[in-house]
């Protein structure tokens, strides 16, 4: 093989070996948190949120996740619904913000089996904030990727934590949550 060629295939390895690796292009802690509102649902009841209100109050937890109705999603929703109270006792604020089953979130807001009410889900329809996260899901370009932030009040990003599974997500969150505190 001449060398031009060999060049060239290896480059054509690499290439597509960059491409099937997974994006980790979430921000990172310390940048500031990109300012935001959007259409939410608490309850099934519209609003609107406002991230720099929010942060008036405490820091934000928000969490990106791919889709109303989905298996990953559901159980996140609910492992967020579930620890609600030990977020409120560190009084943080918690908001889902999802790209994909939009139509949805209203009736995602209330079910007792996800949000039950508990916390705001908003509406990032297009993934123009999922964007201004670099919180894209890779595969589904339209919808956002499964990635959680700690915003102290102050609008900095002190936690970042991006994982598709959804298991580890309340954990880290709360923990940094806390950790503002020390």
């Amino acid at each position: 093989m001449k060398p031009l060629s060999k060049l060239v295939a290896a480059c054509t390895l690499v290439a597509a070996a960059v491409v099937a690796l997974p994006s980790f292009a979430a921000l990172k802690a310390g940048a500031k948190a990109p300012d935001f509102s959007a259409p939410a649902y608490l309850a099934g009841n519209p609003f609107t949120f406002k991230l720099a209100d929010a942060l008036k109050m405490g820091p934000v937890v928000m969490y990106f996740f791919p889709a109303a109705f989905t298996p990953g999603c559901n159980l996140e929703a609910h492992l967020f619904s579930e620890a609600i109270d030990q977020f409120k006792a560190q009084g943080a604020t918690v908001i889902g913000v999802t790209a994909g089953n939009v139509d949805q979130l209203a009736e995602f807001s209330k079910s007792t089996e996800h949000c039950g009410g508990k916390f705001p889900v908003a509406a990032d329809t297009g993934a123009k904030i999922a964007g201004q996260y670099d919180a894209i899901l890779d595969k589904k370009p339209e919808w956002s990727d499964r990635t959680s932030y700690v915003i102290a009040p102050n609008g900095t990003i002190t936690h970042v934590y991006s994982d598709l599974n959804p298991n580890k997500h309340v954990k880290e969150t709360l923990d940094a949550v806390k950790a503002l505190k020390k």
